[in-house]
């Protein structure tokens, strides 16, 4: 039995992946401003209302954690923001939406968890193959894409500073899939894997990946996108 957050499950991929790691017997930690009735309904599955963006609702996550948990076997910094606009209409603000969720809180999260990751912790970060350098590219998506090129560089980064603790760090670079995100920033675009097949993916790779894996940014896609 491992305790495992994962955020972002408020629906898609990080819903889907908190419910099997659920029905596997592992301790679920799920985070997402709105919080799906299966998932609080079920007994493997502790439940934050939380907006990773926000800081002082992290402090929710650090009391649950030294009052209920006291060790994390893993993470999986799923939860993500998506913007589609050209380039010369994004504003800054937009840029800090994006990377508040994308960036500073996978840091954030990651801080809070440190004295609870021990020797055999793994940490997964979802990114996308638009963050990945010299992969194609895709206008309107300068905020996204470079969030997720820069999130890659923070999971190398701790990867290398926390090697000599036994915690694995380790980025999947996705490829499309079809998630209610996708369809609402690409209406008509189907993508050929589901949120659930993706999910089983991740689930396998962030209980075993760490065995093989430190550091390392691995592309899962099959097609472009």
């Amino acid at each position: 039995m491992k305790r495992i957050i994962v955020t972002g499950t408020s629906r898609g991929i990080g819903y889907e992946l908190a419910l099997q790691f659920a029905n596997a017997g592992h301790e679920v930690l799920a985070l997402s401003r709105k919080i799906p009735q299966v998932l609080m309904q079920h007994e493997n599955i502790s439940c934050l209302s939380v907006d990773l963006s926000q800081t002082q609702d992290l402090q929710q996550v650090a009391d649950f954690l030294s009052t209920s948990w006291k060790s994390v076997d893993a993470i999986v910094h799923n939860a993500g923001a998506l913007l589609l606009k050209p380039f010369s209409e994004t504003t800054i603000a937009d840029f800090e939406r994006i990377y508040k969720v994308n960036v500073f809180a996978v840091a954030a999260l990651t801080q809070i968890a440190l004295p609870y990751l021990q020797k055999g912790s793994h940490v997964v970060t979802i990114s996308s193959m638009g963050g990945v350098q010299g992969t194609m590219k895709f206008a309107g998506l300068s905020a996204y894409s470079s969030s997720k090129g820069a999130v890659i560089t923070l999971s190398e980064l701790l990867s290398e500073e926390y090697k000599e603790r036994g915690i694995a760090f380790n980025v999947l670079a996705l490829g499309s899939v079809q998630t209610e995100m996708l369809a609402e920033a690409f209406p008509g675009y189907e993508a050929s894997v589901s949120a659930a097949a993706m999910a089983s993916y991740i689930f396998d790779f962030t209980l075993t990946g760490h065995r093989f894996y430190n550091g390392k940014v691995l592309p899962v896609s099959a097609t472009t996108p």
